[in-house]
């Protein structure tokens, strides 16, 4: 395997040490991506979020700090949940903050569990997007929100390292994607100069 194309699959499954030090880039590379997130939903500390690919726990830490909601969190790395684990202590040990290992396209929860779901970044390593984007849906409380983190097609292919393994996604392609999954109302909103975007889906 490629160094480019090894680096590629830490990102999509952070695991061992040099997948902690690519989730502590990843912390840099994506903090407007965050905080974009962070900002643009409306919920409070009643409300129950899920982190799809939760990594380290950044975003659960950041929604936690801000709101201190209940959020659960689905990552397909073990390495992640202890790394988040530790990052999210306090909210852990007061059961705030639950972290599990599984993959978004199989989700455990009921029907109509979530008020939010969150995603920063992870579309691109689906195994079945519209199977994980009905999921998504499915899981949601009618009127929540998705609200999925990317970067634009053109800011990804400027890296080595996602020439393989990758699934790139225009706004707008996301956009058809939800809509025919169901969702009513989907608004992009554009981070970075254009290089970057939260798509935030209402049920």
């Amino acid at each position: 395997m490629k160094l480019s194309e090894y680096i590629g699959s830490q990102f999509g499954k952070p695991r061992g040490v040099f997948g902690s030090i690519c989730c502590l880039v990843m912390n840099v590379i994506n903090k407007k991506l965050y905080f974009g997130i962070v900002n643009s939903l409306d919920i409070h500390k009643d409300s129950h979020v899920l982190d799809i690919g939760y990594g380290n726990g950044n975003l659960t830490k950041l929604l936690y700090n801000r709101y201190g909601c209940r959020i659960s969190g689905v990552d397909i790395s073990e390495d992640m949940k202890k790394l988040a684990t530790e990052k999210n202590i306090k909210g852990v040990l007061t059961s705030r903050i639950h972290f599990d290992i599984g993959d978004c396209c199989d989700l455990s929860f009921d029907d109509e569990f979530f008020d939010a779901i969150v995603s920063v970044n992870t579309i691109y390593f689906w195994n079945d997007t519209k199977k994980g984007l009905n999921e998504i849906f499915r899981t949601l409380k009618k009127g929540g929100i998705f609200s999925n983190a990317i970067y634009s097609k053109e800011w990804m292919n400027k890296t080595s390292y996602t020439k393989k393994g990758f699934k790139l996604f225009s706004p707008d392609e996301i956009e058809v994607l939800a809509k025919e999954i169901g969702f009513e109302d989907v608004k992009i909103i554009s981070l970075k100069d254009g290089d970057a975007f939260v798509i935030n889906c209402k049920k």
